[in-house]
């Protein structure tokens, strides 16, 4: 069975070349945490669930790491309805500044980070946390205030929403001042997609004035603590790369789609001054067959073997509908070990 080993992952954030090709990967599902695992039960007979279940699946998988969001801390608004796809409106609880004021805010310091210590109670020698936060500066807003009426306020009331901003991000910083320093957290997450296909949720000067210097104090934050800060954020970032890189000094980008920019391109154009991450599209993952995923994958590993600063994964996650067996192709080009513990043939690679 491969064995975790983090300092591979902590070469890849470095943009150096690991000891062997890595792996990487922000969510997995249910049904794959179940598969991964192997339904091991334990020692009172009952199947693996929860935390142990999540461990095993990861390190079954060949991650070096497992991610969790680190406490209970979030920013409540109201849920939309699940259906086919999700409004940008339909959570709203702030409308104007009487709204603002009544709001509930949630304190960090009375969350509960217990998690981590049960968690890394449970991590084999070599692994470690990459933990992620309750949504990011912009996620957060957007939710909060709906985006139509976030809109409207950068003319109406700029001051309002520099204010909002302002909530959101001092406790998301504050967030990551308590769980970033923790022994078992090797790197942290920073989670806020900031784009459409085209272009980014709101204007690149005001993403400038608003969002990105609470970006630049949570990666100050981080990196207080000597851990990598990775920047997951979906979207058309092109107007802004500069800015991630150089301003607010991430050390990975991660989350690419074909239809925006593939991760080949990418990384040509950006590699040598941020690592990236995945990259194998989700809908090429979905609808591709297995042999032509790892084809892909295996070209990507030797675009990358002498350069370093890339790890193997899908372009955002692994949601219930990409097929398992379609997944396990990509993996199995880094960790083939991971067919016979799915009971996956391979026989269409």
């Amino acid at each position: 069975m491969r064995k975790p080993d983090f300092d591979n992952l902590l070469a890849v954030l470095n943009r150096e070349v690991p000891d062997r090709p890595t792996l990487f990967e922000f969510f997995l599902n249910a049904r794959l945490h179940e598969k991964l695992a192997s339904l091991t039960p334990t020692a009172d007979g009952n199947p693996l669930e929860g935390y142990p279940l999540l461990v095993r699946a990861f390190a079954n998988a060949g991650y070096d790491y497992v991610t969790t969001h680190a406490s209970d801390y979030e920013f409540p608004y109201k849920q939309p309805p699940r259906g086919s796809t999700i409004s940008l409106n339909a959570g709203a609880v702030i409308f104007d500044r009487a709204s603002f004021e009544a709001y509930e805010w949630k304190d960090p310091d009375k969350a509960d980070y217990s998690r981590l210590d049960e968690i890394a109670e449970l991590l084999p020698d070599g692994m470690r946390i990459a933990a992620y936060g309750p949504g990011g500066v912009l996620e957060n807003v957007v939710f909060l205030l709906g985006y139509n009426n976030l809109s409207y306020l950068l003319v109406d009331d700029p001051e309002l929403v520099e204010d909002v901003f302002a909530a959101v991000g001092s406790g998301l910083v504050r967030y990551y001042e308590i769980c970033s320093p923790h022994p078992a957290v090797g790197a942290v997450i920073s989670n806020d997609d900031w784009g459409f296909n085209k272009q980014t949720t709101l204007r690149p000067e005001d993403m400038r004035r608003y969002i990105f210097p609470w970006h630049k104090r949570i990666v100050e934050t981080i990196h207080a603590t000597g851990k990598p800060a990775v920047l997951h954020s979906c979207g058309q970032l092109e107007q802004v790369m500069d800015d991630v890189i150089d301003d607010m000094g991430y050390d990975a980008k991660h989350s690419y789609e074909d239809k925006i920019l593939p991760i080949e391109d990418a990384y040509e154009r950006w590699g040598g001054r941020i690592a990236m991450l995945g990259g194998i599209d989700v809908d090429f993952v979905c609808r591709s067959t297995p042999a032509k995923i790892v084809e892909r994958s295996r070209a990507m590993l030797e675009r990358t073997a002498e350069r370093g600063g890339w790890a193997l994964g899908t372009g955002n996650s692994v949601p219930e509908y990409v097929p398992d067996d379609h997944y396990l192709a990509m993996v199995s080009v880094i960790n083939p070990e991971v067919l016979e513990l799915c009971e996956y043939d391979g026989r269409e690679l």
